[in-house]
Order: structure tokens, then sequence, then C-alpha cells
């Protein structure tokens, strides 16, 4: 309990005792009842030296081919704001910053925020400061004779000012406003969840774009070795050296190369809508950037932030802990509500029969008044109140360390992504050299009439999965780099002031 030294000098001897009772209501005020909010302690069991049961390598395989460098994890350095400059890609600089900019879902996440902050202020101005209210107000009345000889009719004019106040005395206004601010907070991490999310779907969606243009390409390619094969085998044919079955045979292996084409330009076109509206532009917009694998960079060096800085960077963890703080100030709300609850009013003004008598001394009047309300029975209401107000919190609490195991399960995944993964270019890059190699042979040895057309016909149809497989597989290295500083928080954190909405 607080108490403050006061005294009653201010006040008349035949208000002692309202003196009193508004003494008594302001001598506590700066206490609040309930729990008081601290930051959660990190998850059990948490190690900084790794995010998974082994040991990370420091350094992944390497491959030679385009996107295969070898990429090594610095622990500890911090992220970059701007991360997805990391592929050093001005196009897809330029992408990011339009959809920021334009994005509706951006829109609406800040719109939320403004909300927020407003529901703050208007808590602020209605709980923690006196009400003054100015009334003005004019009447003309009749009364009944009853008897009288007087004239019943008569008019009265009435100026006065009211001021009410109810003294936080139990900290029922300030866990309200602590669980309003802890809204504004919830507001502002959801709009760093949402730029997150926005530039790393930009990024994943224009990596997308570039894989499958490079799987058209490779596509184009074998198709085009195809037809050439069909070329001369049909020469064969007409020389009489090959059966009419062989020419059908590579012309049926065409068809079915050509038939994977519409599939990826599907998807390559849905690509390009999804990157426009992320943009927040219409699909037709015509002058959207064209992005390949050539144009980006795999960045060789890693941030790794350690696992106990992990939960203060990602925005959705910090969301989910201003929920809790919410709910915790909404036990201490149903809490104070258990107490007494103090009021104070007063007003001051005139009346008279005519306007020009509101400015006689004589009829000026005044009065204040101190009230005490003590919940004495209610069926148990504000008990039951307060113990929902318990449950929320600890079903905010288990929410909040569920994101927290989601958050370490992100960052998990993408480091074991971006181990087996390059193991896997590294060893796709093998398996598409070494088909290669067979099928030069093949032709060769077909040529040659060392083997059998379906000798060759195995060996184009290796060829072809292994250098589409290559091409996956080298643009699943640069998706699980944008993945992986999307599970570290994406550096919102180091943004310059005013930047964005950054708590």
């Amino acid at each position: 309990m607080c108490v403050k030294k006061l005294t009653f000098k201010q006040f008349p001897l035949d208000g002692r005792r309202l003196g009193l009772a508004v003494l008594f209501a302001l001598a506590v005020t700066g206490c609040a009842v309930g729990p008081d909010f601290y930051a959660p302690a990190p998850p059990p069991g948490l190690r900084d030296d790794s995010y998974t049961p082994a040991a990370m390598p420091s350094d992944t395989a390497s491959a030679p081919v385009p996107g295969g460098a070898s990429q090594h994890l610095v622990i500890g350095q911090d992220i970059p704001a701007q991360w997805w400059s990391v592929f050093h890609s001005p196009e897809l600089d330029r992408l990011v910053r339009s959809a920021l900019e334009h994005n509706p879902t951006m829109a609406a996440a800040e719109a939320a925020l403004r909300e927020a902050q407003e529901n703050y202020n208007a808590e602020r101005g209605g709980r923690a400061f006196p009400a003054i209210n100015a009334q003005l107000s004019a009447a003309r009345e009749h009364q009944a004779d009853q008897g009288k000889t007087v004239n019943g009719v008569f008019s009265l004019y009435n100026a006065s000012v009211n001021v009410s106040y109810a003294p936080d005395v139990f900290g029922s206004t300030r866990r309200a406003l602590e669980g309003a601010q802890a809204a504004i907070d919830y507001q502002r991490f959801q709009v760093e969840a949402a730029q997150l999310a926005l530039t790393a779907n930009v990024v994943t969606a224009a990596i997308r774009e570039a894989s499958l243009r490079a799987q058209l390409q490779a596509t184009a390619e074998v198709l085009a070795a195809q037809r050439k094969q069909m070329d001369v085998i049909d020469q064969q044919l007409k020389a009489g050296a090959v059966a009419r079955s062989v020419l059908l045979t590579q012309r049926s292996q065409v068809a079915q190369t050509a038939a994977t084409v519409p599939p990826l330009e599907k998807a390559l076109a849905l690509s390009r809508h999804a990157l426009s509206v992320l943009a927040g532009q219409l699909p037709s917009t015509p002058d959207l950037p064209q992005f390949e694998l050539a144009s980006l960079t795999l960045p060789e060096q890693l941030p790794l932030s350690l696992p106990s800085a992990l939960a203060r960077q990602r925005p959705d963890v910090r969301a989910s802990e201003a929920l809790l703080h919410q709910a915790s100030a909404q036990v201490g709300v149903a809490t104070a509500n258990l107490y007494p609850q103090f009021t104070l009013s007063g007003s001051y003004g005139v009346a008279g029969a005519s306007p020009h008598q509101l400015f006689k001394a004589d009829n000026v009047f005044w009065n204040l008044a101190a009230g005490l309300t003590q919940p004495l029975f209610n069926g148990g209401a504000l008990t039951a109140k307060r113990r929902a107000a318990e449950a929320a919190y600890d079903a905010a609490a288990a929410q909040y360390r569920a994101t927290v195991l989601g958050a370490f399960q992100n960052v998990a995944d993408s480091l074991r992504a971006l181990e087996f993964d390059a193991n896997a270019l590294q060893a796709q890059a093998d398996a598409e050299s070494l088909a290669a190699e067979s099928l030069a042979l093949a032709k060769r040895q077909y040529e040659l009439g060392a083997i059998s057309y379906l000798g060759l016909l195995d060996a184009q149809r290796s060829y072809q999965q292994t250098h589409i497989a290559l091409v996956q597989a080298q643009a699943a290295r640069y998706a699980d780099t944008a993945a992986l500083f999307q599970a570290l928080g994406g550096g919102w954190w180091n943004r310059p002031p005013g930047g964005a909405a950054a708590p």
C-alpha cells in the first residue's frame, strides 16, 4: 500500500468530512493491484551453441555450377534491415520497395496500428483525467395553481461547470492503460511481421520465377537436342538404316518433352501474377521486372543469431509477448474491481429567472461530493471474472510458448535445408555431368551401330531428368537462404528511425 502525506488546511471546517474522504482516496492513489508483467524467461533447455541436436557444420558443401558456392555461417553476426540486398539484385530491391509502399496488406496493418494508438488515447483521456463539462440551459415551466395566487408560469436559466473524477486508488485505470499500451505493441509487431512476410514472399516468388525460367530454358535445350536427333533418325529412315518404329519412338519422346512446357509456362505466368499483386499492382502490369537465376548472387556469408537472441528478434514472438502482457494487465483490472471504487464530483454555476440574473452573486450555487462503492454481493461475478482473466493469461502464456517453439523450429529447418540442399546440389551436379557424358557417348555409339536406339533413348531420358533437377536444386539454395533470413526475424531492429513502425 502506498501512502502520501496530506493535510486538511485547504478544506473549510464544514467540509472536513468531505475532505477526509477525498484525502483517503488520494492517499492510496499510486498503487496497482494484480501481477506486474515481466518478459518471459527463455525456454528450458536452451543452448547458445546450436539450434539442432547435432552441431551444424560451419560451411556447406559446394558444387561447380552457378549457385553452388559454399556458404559460411557466422555465429552471432547481426542481420541487415534490408536483408534481401544480400542477393545483389537491383531489380529485386526495386520490387521489394514497391511492395512495401503499395501492398494493401501493409496498409491494413499500419491502419490497425493507428487504431490501437487512438484507442489508447481515448482510454487514457476518458479514465486518467477529470471530466469537465459546461452546461447551459433555459426552461419555461408552469406549475399547478393549488390555491396559490401567484402566477404558476416562470422561466429558469442555468449556467454551470461540472467536474467528475474517479481516483485510481487500486490501479484499475493504470492496468487498463497498461493493457491498451500492450495492444499498441502487438499491432506494432504485427506491422513488422507483415513486412517480414511480404518481403520474404516477394523474394521467394522472384526466386521461383527465376527457377521456372531456368527450367524452361533447360527443357528447351533438351527439346532442341531431341528434335535434332529426330532429324538424324528421319534421314536414317529414308536411307533404310532404321525401322519406322524408331522414328515414331523418337517423335513420342519429343512430344512428351514438349508436353512439359505448358505446365511450366502456366506456373511462370501465375508466379508473375503473384509478384504483381504482392507489389500492389494489377496482374496486367507490363513493366514488372523479370528474374533469372543468373541475376541473383548466392551470399557466401550467412549471419546466424544466437538462440538466446531469437525470441527478441522475431516479430511474431514479440507480438505474442504483447498479447501475454495485455492478458496480465486484464488480471490486474479484474483484481482492482474487487476493491472499493471512489468517485469525486463537483459543480459550480449560476441560476436565475432571467438571463441578466445569471450575473448576480446571490444566484451562485456549487456542490462537492465524494462517493465510495464497495462490492458486497454479486453472486460471485467479480471473482469469476478474475478467474477468467487468469485463465486467459494461462492461454496466452501457452500460445507464447508455442510461438517460441515454432520460431526455433523454423530456424532449425532452415539450417538443415541449407546443409542438405547444398549436398543435394553437389550430388545433382555430379549426376548431371555424368548424364551429359553418358548421352554424348550413347550418341556416338548409336551412330556407329554399337548400341540400339533404346540405349540412346534411356540416355536421353536420364539427361533430361538430371538437367531439370539440377536447375531445381540451384533454385532451392536461393530459397533456403531467404528462408533463413525470414526465420531469424529479418533485421527490422536495425532499420533507421522513421524507416518503419519499429518499436
